[in-house]
């Protein structure tokens, strides 16, 4: 057995290029593990830069200066961040607090279409049923109530933490786009010269997950406003809130779009019951989510990610599980990182037994 697999890491990792990349992504993922949390405002700052980085060699395209085409950048960057602390959040804050003043109506009226529905089907639901259901809601309102203070006393300092993160993040962005050749050229002095399968798995990557990114950004943004005005357009409550959220699920494949239903069919049936217009925003919804898994998706991302969709599933159930909402959100990235790598080493696996034969 163990002459098996001395034999298997030879064959696999005898290559120095195999074992600098291994050291390169376990250092990389043990800094993240370990620092990530004292060094969120840096890493927050980087992967803002990452994705302003293509505007920014856009604008250089077109024959802008560097420094220049930096500062239109970060303008634009500010500008956006501006408007979404003055005026976005608020909304959605408002919103929120509405949300929560109706949930105990809401309760009652679920308590009594719960009773209504025991009547009508005594043999599939049960008086005890509905009222371990009720109990549990309500005991989970009162822990709410209960943690609201602690709430309001933990605010304060995660609003010192936010207006440091306000002040250092945007710094960030600005040094990291300014000074990129100088932070690069100073990084890879670290690394070995020898760094051939790093550097091509790295060049995969920055371009699959670049235009990953940018096709995301533009996916939210179109569901985002697509399902805004279907919701306004049919006066379903809370509109912001919950289109703002459609948007966002894109980031989950499949998964995101499914939970979806849920809360959109909670606030519809709240406000008309089974009437028509529960089943035009059911529909509506159906609608924009087919269109965009079936008509966005393949125009503004193509080919970018080729990956089965059972591999997407796995990757989202997998980064989720290990970093909750993070790893859902950079679930694709990630595996688009494992593919890459994966790719590059069978083709350098390729390459050195055809070298061999010669």
């Amino acid at each position: 057995m163990i002459k098996v697999l001395r034999e298997w890491v030879n064959r696999y990792f005898s290559d120095p290029q195999v074992i600098i990349l291994a050291f390169l992504l376990i250092a990389g993922f043990l800094f993240i593990l370990t620092m990530g949390d004292m060094l969120t405002p840096v890493l927050a700052g980087a992967v803002i830069a990452y994705l302003l980085e293509g505007v920014v060699a856009l604008l250089q395209r077109y024959r802008t200066p560097r420094l220049v085409a930096v500062i239109l950048v970060f303008l634009l960057f500010m500008t956006c961040l501006i408007m979404l602390i003055f005026i976005l959040i608020p909304l959605l804050v408002n919103q929120i607090g509405q949300l929560l003043q109706e949930v105990p109506s809401m309760i009652i009226r679920g308590q009594k279409e719960l009773t209504e529905l025991q009547a009508s089907y005594p043999q599939y639901i049960s008086e005890g049923q509905i009222n371990q259901i009720t109990s549990f809601l309500g005991g989970e309102l009162t822990k709410l109530g209960q943690h609201i203070p602690s709430i309001s006393v933990a605010s304060v300092r995660g609003l010192l933490t936010l207006l440091v993160y306000l002040i250092l993040v945007p710094l960030l962005v600005f040094f990291f786009l300014k000074d990129k050749v100088k932070i690069m050229d100073w990084l890879t002095g670290f690394l070995p010269a020898d760094r051939e399968l790093s550097t091509e798995v790295w060049r995969e990557v920055n371009q699959q997950i670049g235009n990953y990114v940018r096709g995301k950004i533009w996916e939210i943004f179109i569901v985002w406003g697509v399902s805004y005005i279907t919701f306004i357009t049919l006066e379903l409550k809370f509109t912001m809130l919950l289109s703002l959220f459609v948007g966002l699920s894109v980031l989950v494949p499949y998964i995101g779009a499914t939970i979806m239903f849920f809360p959109v069919g909670l606030v519809a049936y709240f406000q008309w019951g089974w009437d028509s217009s529960f089943i035009y925003a059911m529909t509506a919804l159906g609608i924009i989510q087919a269109l965009d898994g079936n008509l966005l998706v393949p125009l503004l991302l193509g080919e970018v990610v080729d990956m089965h969709p059972v591999a997407i599933i796995v990757a989202v159930l997998v980064f989720g599980g290990l970093w909750g909402i993070w790893g859902l959100v950079f679930a694709i990235p990630l595996a688009t990182l494992v593919h890459a790598v994966i790719k590059a080493w069978v083709k350098q696996r390729l390459t050195r037994n055809k070298k061999d034969k010669t």
